[in-house]
C-alpha cells in the first residue's frame, strides 16, 4: 500500500495540479450540465430532492464503476501500481493547496490587499471584496485546514481502506468516487435557495463518508502541533460548528497552531454568525501571514505522518 500512496504523493509533489484537461474540472463541467438540467426552478421540495439525488448517483457510479471494470483488465503489476498511483495523485490536492496559500501570502507581506483577495477567492466560497489582511488570513488557514482534510486526508483514508479491505481496483474507485461526491459537496450543498433540496443529497453523503477521516485529521494536527490546547479546543468547539466534520477539523487545527479562527463571515451575499475556533484573538494568537506559513508546516508534517503510519502498517502486516 505505501507504493501506491508514496508514488501519489511523489506525482503531485513533482507535476502540481494538472494545468489543463484535470478530470475534476471535466466533471465539474459535467455536474453543471446535471444542475441545470435536473434542478427544476419551482419544483415540489420533495421532487428537487428525488432530482438531487438521481443527478448525483447519475454523474457518479457510472465513472466510478467503469474504473473499477478497466482496471480489473490490467494484468502487469508494474503498469496496475503506476495507473493506481496517478489516479490517487489526481485525487488530492497537497501541492496546489500550498501553492494557492502561498499565492495569497506574498500579496498579503507586499501590502496588496486587493490581489490577495482575488487569490483567496480561488479557495473559499465566503465574498471576499471586503475582507481585510487579518480576515484574509484567517480565512487562507481555515481553507489549509478543511481543504487538507477533504482533498488530501479523507482521499488517502479511502484509499487506504478500500486497498486493505477488499483491492487496489476497489480503492481507485471508491477514491475517485469519494472526490466526486466532495466536488458536488462543494458546488450543490448550499442551504441557497437554488441549492437547498436539490444539493441536500450530496452535503449529506459528503457529511458521511467525511466523519472517519476527518476526525483523523483533526487528530493528525493535533499530534503535529500544540497537542493539548488542540483537544482542548477540539473537545469543547468542534461540535457548536455549523459543519459536523469542519467542527473538530478546524477546532484542533486552531488549537495546534495556537491562532483563533472562526467568527461571522459573509457567504452569498448572507452574513453567518460563526463561532470563534481555538484561542480568543490576542496579538500571538491573531492570523497573520506567518500563521499561513505555520498552518502549511502543519499540513505538511501531517502528510509524513500519515505516510509514516501506512509504512508501520506495512511492514507490521507482512510479519502475519
Amino acid at each position: 500500500m505505501i507504493i501506491y500512496i508514496v508514488l501519489a504523493l511523489l506525482f503531485d509533489r513533482l507535476f502540481g495540479e494538472p494545468k489543463k484537461y484535470h478530470p475534476l474540472v471535466g466533471f465539474g463541467n459535467l455536474a453543471n450540465w446535471a444542475e441545470q438540467k435536473f434542478n427544476i426552478k419551482h419544483a415540489h421540495h420533495f421532487k428537487l430532492r428525488i432530482l438531487g439525488v438521481f443527478s448525483h448517483l447519475l454523474i457518479t457510479l457510472p465513472v466510478a464503476v467503469l474504473i473499477y471494470v478497466t482496471l480489473m483488465f490490467i494484468q502487469n503489476q508494474i503498469a496496475l501500481i503506476i495507473i493506481a498511483s496517478l489516479i490517487l495523485y489526481l485525487c488530492i490536492g497537497w501541492t496546489s493547496l500550498i501553492q494557492h496559500a502561498k499565492n495569497i501570502i506574498t500579496p498579503l507581506q507586499n501590502s496588496d490587499i486587493e490581489q490577495a483577495r482575488i487569490e483567496l477567492g480561488k479557495i473559499v466560497s465566503r465574498d471576499t471584496q471586503e475582507l481585510d489582511a487579518k480576515s484574509i488570513s484567517k480565512a487562507t488557514i481555515e481553507s489549509i485546514l478543511e481543504n487538507g482534510a477533504d482533498a488530501v486526508f479523507s482521499a488517502i483514508f479511502w484509499f487506504i481502506a478500500f486497498g486493505f479491505i477488499f483491492s487496489i481496483e476497489a480503492a481507485c474507485a471508491m477514491t475517485v468516487f469519494y472526490r466526486m461526491v466532495n466536488t458536488l459537496d462543494a458546488m450543490w450543498g448550499y442551504k441557497t435557495n437554488q441549492f437547498l433540496y436539490f444539493g441536500w443529497f450530496a452535503a449529506r453523503l459528503d457529511d458521511v463518508l467525511n466523519f472517519v477521516p476527518a476526525r483523523i485529521s483533526a487528530l493528525s494536527y493535533a499530534l503535529m502541533g500544540n497537542y493539548s490546547d488542540a483537544i482542548v479546543y477540539w473537545k469543547q468547539q468542534g461540535n457548536n460548528w455549523k459543519s459536523p466534520n469542519a467542527g473538530p477539523v478546524m477546532a484542533a487545527g486552531a488549537g495546534a497552531l495556537n491562532v483563533s479562527l472562526g467568527g461571522g463571515a459573509l457567504y452569498h451575499g448572507q452574513w453567518q454568525d460563526r463561532d470563534v475556533l481555538g484561542p480568543k484573538e490576542t496579538t500571538v494568537t491573531k492570523a497573520t501571514p506567518k500563521k499561513i506559513i505555520d498552518a502549511c508546516g502543519l499540513l505538511n508534517r501531517s502528510v509524513y505522518l500519515w505516510v509514516a503510519l501506512v509504512l508501520i502498517v506495512d511492514l507490521f502486516g507482512k510479519q502475519f
